[in-house]
């Protein structure tokens, strides 16, 4: 491929939020499709495996340009030689933390360094890994080892997270290399879990077999496996460069090395990622028509499976441009729903997706990692661009966007049939936080059993291929051990997820999962001291900092810390996970919350329209209006005193009871209820007597 060079540019986002871009022109194919790069540094060819350099000398232009802006991220990876320096050398020192070169490169490895915020003095550093596992798929075996690992090497429990993956926290950094290896030898990953690359693809965890659900879980498969990294970096630092790689469809290898829109770096051993990988972390869910349980719109790319009306899958939708991240006080930052992009052939979708990818790679911002999502692309350039430069690298156009039928949340809870004669069982899971008897009895079934499972979007666990005969006993170990039937869990906690936060995540403000328990117990009081029944429920979601990781901004109730003790609400999302909310009150401290759910929960049972749900009465209501109530509320008011005066003969009748009842501090109804029924007691007696 021949190759000329660009000139950088600078240009001014055209909408109204007053974000700065930075876009180049760069590499350009023989077929003349753009192949533009935010950096010019380019890696070397790759000839061996113990000797890798990352980048070669960068050609100048003709005319001197101030080289442009770039974070301290991407220099770190412009010198790591493809991910690994300095962690290499980082992990073998006595220290019990990594520098700061090396904890951003530990990300694309799975893991993150954290401290226990709790403590004072001197930090204790330990380590969080995430494992990657599309669509949630964990098999028996890897179960069992992370079950082991948590005992032996984290805190007792396991995190079950919102992008299907288990969470394993308190790593000493001298044990990082056995516990990331001994996931390895027995099915697991954490490559590509965290980082600038693609993270967990979603898919429905419910291992349905029909061919629409088979087609999602293959397809996740299949770009999960083309966007892995090929450089060997993971298996180098933590198994000593032995690959425990299963083989990969031909059609993911084919896709992955063709280059005939100028897609890849043949000669890279990252030929889709380069040298810079991504501008930051690239989030992918797949799913079928109705089933919302991966929260499609949210996610950089959406894809659904389209079939014909026998069922057969003959392609795709796809959705861009979601993602959840901002920063508090800052416009320009936001969460954001994905867009259509188009339909495409199911041959091409592998295709279509590196196109996605390698337009963000190509002119995603690189100098100001709160822009670098590729929902502020999007946002910058429109979606006619965006489609038109993806076309580019796609070779083709898209076709139209199908039809879809309306949303779902589901939750796959409780019992149900597989399709193949075996059952499974969906439990819920508080916040996704197995521990204590509960992770008992959950490895107790697993192993007896020799169960797979899946973790769901929701943060729960999804027990498979159980046979008819297992149903009964495997549900009494379970109810033991606080594991019920949905039917017997507060509604309110069934949708409800809740972010780590404190104390170990770095980014925390205020509470997450730790206050999540209390708050849902108060706002089901609140519930009962406003009339609402049992079996009605809103979506809630807490989140400690703005970054969004329990989607906080999909939810009907969404609390983001905003300060110590102190959240930021959000209204307006729906049920279904379909409508964005907005920001409706900042600063509310955790001891005032009720202040504001109160005269929100009374109205929406006082006011709503037949059926509608507690985020669609928000929006319906207005921002403003809501803030009244809000501002006026004096508690719920006592029955109406039109309702009383039918006790009474006449209204002054009715105002010296009210008078009365108020020095016993009770309603003139209630008083007047308490003289009927002890008359009427009284005349019964006499009569009896």
């Amino acid at each position: 491929m021949t190759t000329s060079f660009g000139t950088a540019t600078s240009t001014v986002i055209p909408t109204d939020r007053k974000i700065r871009v930075q876009s180049f022109t760069g590499l350009k194919s023989s077929h003349s499709i753009a192949l533009t790069r935010n950096l010019r540094v380019f890696p070397a060819p790759f000839s061996s495996p113990s000797l890798i350099r990352a980048v070669s000398t960068p050609v100048k232009p003709e005319t001197t340009i101030a080289e442009p802006k770039r974070s301290k991220v991407e220099i770190f990876k412009e010198q790591s030689n493809f991910i690994r320096y300095p962690l290499n050398e980082e992990i073998l020192t006595d220290t019990p933390n990594i520098n700061e070169a090396a904890t951003q490169l530990i990300k694309f490895h799975g893991s993150y360094q954290q401290y226990n915020r709790d403590e004072r003095g001197t930090r204790s550093y330990s380590f969080m890994l995430r494992t990657k596992n599309p669509g949630g798929k964990v098999s028996n075996q890897l179960y069992l080892t992370m079950d082991d690992l948590a005992d032996q090497f984290g805190i007792g429990t396991l995190r079950l997270t919102t992008r299907q993956t288990f969470q394993l926290h308190g790593v000493l950094k001298k044990n990082l290399k056995t516990v990331m290896s001994t996931i390895i030898k027995n099915m697991g990953l954490t490559l590509g879990a965290c980082g600038d690359l693609n993270r967990n693809v979603l898919a429905p965890a419910a291992p349905l077999m029909t061919k629409e659900y088979l087609f999602a879980q293959e397809t996740a498969d299949n770009i999960a496996a083309l966007l892995t990294p090929q450089s060997g970096f993971y298996y180098d630092v933590w198994v000593d460069g032995e690959r425990f790689m299963t083989s990969e469809p031909p059609e993911v290898v084919k896709a992955r090395n063709d280059n005939s829109h100028g897609t890849i770096f043949p000669d890279s051993p990252e030929p889709i990622y380069g040298t810079q990988f991504l501008p930051r972390k690239f989030k992918i869910a797949v799913t079928v028509p109705t089933d919302n349980s991966v929260d499609i719109l949210t996610n950089d790319v959406g894809v659904v499976v389209v079939s014909d009306e026998n069922g057969e899958p003959q392609g795709f939708n796809i959705y861009v441009g979601g993602g959840m991240g901002r920063t508090h006080r800052l416009e320009t930052t936001f969460p954001r729903l994905g867009e259509p992009l188009g339909y495409v052939p199911k041959g091409d979708i592998l295709y279509a997706i590196k196109a996605i990818v390698a337009t963000q790679r190509d002119h995603g911002r690189r100098d100001d990692r709160k822009y670098s999502r590729m929902k502020y692309l999007i946002s910058s350039w429109g979606i006619e661009k965006f489609r038109s430069v993806v076309e580019q690298y796609y070779g083709k156009k898209f076709e139209p966007f199908h039809d879809l039928p309306e949303w779902e949340f589901k939750s796959y809870l409780g019992w149900h049939e597989q399709g193949d004669g075996a059952l499974f069982c969906g439990l819920h899971v508080d916040n996704g936080r197995v521990g204590g008897k509960m992770k008992k009895t959950l490895r107790e079934v697993i192993e007896k059993y020799n169960l797979n499972v899946r973790i769901t979007p929701n943060q729960n666990l999804i027990l498979c291929d159980i046979r008819s005969a297992w149903k009964r006993p495997i549900t009494t170990i379970l109810a033991q051990a606080g594991l019920l039937h949905p039917r017997y869990v507060d509604p309110l906690n069934l949708t409800a997820m809740a972010c780590p936060a404190f104390p170990l995540c770095p980014l925390a403000i205020t509470e997450a999962e730790r206050g999540i328990p209390d708050i849902l117990k108060r706002v089901r009081a609140v519930f009962e001291k406003v009339g609402l029944k049992y079996n009605e429920s809103v979506v809630i979601r807490i989140t400690g900092c703005p970054n969004g990781c329990a989607r906080p901004y999909m939810a009907e109730l969404g609390l983001v810390g905003d300060g110590p003790n102190s959240y930021q609400i959000w209204l307006g999302g729906t049920p279904n996970q379909t409508q964005l909310a907005r920001s409706f009150m900042n600063k509310v401290k955790v001891q005032d919350l009720e202040k504001v759910f109160e005269p929100l929960f009374y109205y929406w049972k006082q006011k709503r329209q037949p059926k509608e749900s507690f985020g669609d009465f928000t929006t319906r209501m207005g921002f403003e209006k809501l803030q009244e109530l809000v501002d006026k509320w004096e508690g719920p008011m006592q029955a109406p005193a039109r309702y009383n005066l039918k006790l009474f003969a006449d209204e002054e009748t009715y105002e010296a009871m009210d008078k009365l009842a108020k020095l016993q501090n009770k309603s003139a109804h209630q008083l007047a209820i308490e003289v009927i029924r002890n008359f009427v007691a009284a005349q019964q007696n006499g009569k009896s007597e």
